[in-house]
């Protein structure tokens, strides 16, 4: 038994669910989707694409078949890593970005190649288990969804009108998602007969149609009438990479995060810092413990600006920030007194969808996939249901950085799924926590609470959470004690306070721990609507 504290209550009506097969994800239908997938007989990675692909019909204001996607697998023996990101186009380099301060949001100028597709061929083809070929089977629940209509909720209509704001004017965009001239009310069916139709084709050619066929020269042709550099190649020559996760010992166990180009390291790199504090000496939530954790997560996110980039032009292997030397040095920066005041870039605000999948072989899957900024680039192929990623804007345009734009690389990223190992190397969690900025932050969060101070899965999401922005500005949730408030304000951290549920910006979480026992204890976002579901 993993001896999980049960009593610890945060403002939350959820409890912890407890199974031998489970999903958690941001949105209930979706969850059910993946559900239904393990009941049919699937595994941990066919659950996990079901849901995935659902999701692009169910919360499009984060995600979408234009989406990015990272996933970790534990097979039941090892870990595996995939990097499905997508590169800039060939013809991309800083020239083309000439008098700008900062890359494109919006628009076709921030479009990099889709890599969510490729994620679940990749992994069907190597994990999944129903018998049914390519994708066939598992698209089913997205493309009834999106045929036959589903009810948005009220945070999802919220979030839709605030993405309609903003993007109503990008090619494309409203005839997808205002058909009536409108977004969708809450509680209001929604179709995308579109969507249904793309999905099939993705499923019948096995991707193919994605990246080769039909849709990439629909994807293509509309690029072409509005000036954009993306191409028929380099659609054809993206690939899903198989990648070696990073490790770094924590609380008896290991956390592992995929490598650059995704922001993980900076949830690794905080870890270290913090076990050369020895930070369990310290309650959570008490004054020493959260100075140490906002601390540690700066020095993190300042090495994260400066070098990250895509891991073919790191200026050095990643892992040297992970050195324990290293770790000590950075450790020692840090005033236990005084609030610190790092330099480095304020992280942008995103949207994006986390979920977990387990099955009763032991199988587990974290996976992420994500438009970026919400809708992303705004950009929707007409006739197709396919909203574009904005990924193009993480790259820098400072030619000196590692990060700066240039064809065929891959620009930073800020999705980043995580698991846990125990002591023994053997599963312990699959989590992750989406938002952007708050991803790299969340993980930190729920690692120390789950990990280190043993709370359950559902007291850890439901825990108040606080956000590093820049500077000595720190975000935190209204739940934080106010006599603790006011010690961290007289240690300097320059505290604003947020209600999460008005704010959207302290992330979701979703995560599944494995007990010793063999059966798994699954929690989801209590600030948003997600549902975890066992059987």
């Amino acid at each position: 038994m993993l001896n999980l504290d049960y009593n610890i209550s945060y403002a939350s009506h959820r409890v912890p669910m407890m199974g031998h097969n489970a999903v958690a994800t941001s949105q209930p239908l979706a969850a059910q989707a993946g559900i239904q997938m393990l009941q049919q007989g699937g595994n941990a990675v066919d659950a996990a694409i079901a849901t995935a692909m659902a999701l692009t019909v169910l919360e499009p204001t984060g995600n979408g078949i234009g989406s990015d996607a990272f996933a970790i697998v534990w097979d039941g023996q090892q870990l595996h890593g995939l990097n499905a990101s997508g590169r800039a186009p060939a013809a991309w380099n800083p020239a083309r970005f000439a008098g700008l301060s900062a890359m494109p949001e919006v628009g076709w100028e921030a479009v990099t190649v889709p890599g969510a597709v490729s994620a679940w061929v990749t992994l069907a083809k190597r994990f999944a288990r129903l018998p049914l070929t390519q994708l066939a089977q598992l698209a089913q629940p997205a493309i009834h969804y999106a045929s036959r209509g589903f009810p948005v909720s009220p945070l999802i209509a919220h979030l839709w009108q605030r993405g309609y704001d903003k993007l109503k004017h990008q090619p494309g965009f409203a005839a997808c998602f205002a058909p009536q001239g409108r977004t969708p009310r809450a509680g209001e069916l929604f179709h995308n007969p579109d969507q249904a139709a793309t999905l099939q084709k993705i499923a019948a050619s096995g991707g193919e149609a994605f990246y080769r066929g039909e849709l990439a020269e629909k994807i293509v042709a509309f690029a072409r009438q509005h000036g954009a550099a993306l191409s028929l190649a380099d659609l054809q020559q993206h690939r899903a990479d198989w990648v070696t996760v990073l490790s770094r010992p924590f609380a008896g166990g290991t956390v592992q995060e995929l490598p650059p180009n995704g922001q993980g390291i900076a949830a690794l790199i905080a870890l270290g810092i913090l076990e050369q504090w020895e930070i369990g000496r310290y309650a959570p939530d008490s004054v020493p413990w959260l100075h140490l954790s906002i601390e540690a997560m700066k020095l993190a996110l300042c090495d994260l600006e400066r070098y990250v980039s895509d891991a073919d032009h790191l200026e050095f292997p990643a892992e040297h920030l992970l050195s324990d030397a290293y770790l000590q040095q950075r450790a020692q920066l840090i005033d236990p007194e005084q609030a610190g005041d790092f330099t480095f870039g304020a992280p942008r605000q995103s949207g994006t969808v986390y979920l977990s999948t387990a099955d009763a072989s032991g199988m587990m899957v974290s996976f992420i996939q994500s438009n970026y900024m919400g809708f992303g680039s705004g950009v929707v192929v007409p006739g197709t249901g396919i909203s574009l990623q904005n990924r193009g804007c993480g790259f820098s345009l400072d030619p000196q950085h590692p990060n700066v734009v240039a064809g065929g690389k891959r620009p930073f990223h800020t999705l980043i799924p995580a698991f846990a190992l125990n002591g023994a190397g053997q599963p312990l969690m699959a989590f992750g926590v989406m938002g952007g900025p708050m991803q790299a932050q969340g993980h930190l969060q729920l690692a120390l609470r789950i990990m280190q101070h043993k709370q359950n899965p559902q007291a850890a999401i439901d825990a108040p959470r606080w956000r590093v922005v820049q500077g000595r500005e720190v975000v935190m949730e209204t739940g934080i004690d106010r006599n603790v408030l006011a010690r961290l304000r007289a240690m300097g951290h320059h505290i604003t306070l947020e209600d999460p549920l008005l704010g959207y910006n302290f992330g979701g979480a979703q995560a599944i721990v494995r007990d010793a026992q063999g059966f798994y204890i699954a929690a989801s976002e209590s600030r948003k609507d997600g549902q975890a579901l066992v059987y």
